[in-house]
């Protein structure tokens, strides 16, 4: 049951980090590294779905209790032997 709502809370924080991405820009500021390297027009933008979408895919993993399984299926090959 708690694996569900840490889930969820998850998710919610992906979707309010995709949809508000300009709130985030004004109030935290632009990152240097997302302007050199993923484009000049709206880097940080980008920077910041790209988090929200990370969040929602770990949010999703987390609440069908799948984040075992799918992290041995991709780099559980390379750490055990």
């Amino acid at each position: 049951m708690f694996h569900i709502i840490i889930g969820l809370l998850l998710v919610a924080a992906g979707t309010v980090l995709i949809f508000k991405t300009e709130w985030f820009v004004q109030n935290f500021g632009t990152i240097a590294w997302a302007e050199n390297n993923l484009g000049t027009s709206g880097g940080s933008r980008l920077f910041y779905k790209l988090i929200g979408l990370v969040l929602i895919f770990v949010g999703m993993l987390a609440a069908t209790n799948l984040m075992t399984s799918f992290l041995m299926g991709t780099v559980g090959k390379l750490l055990i032997r």
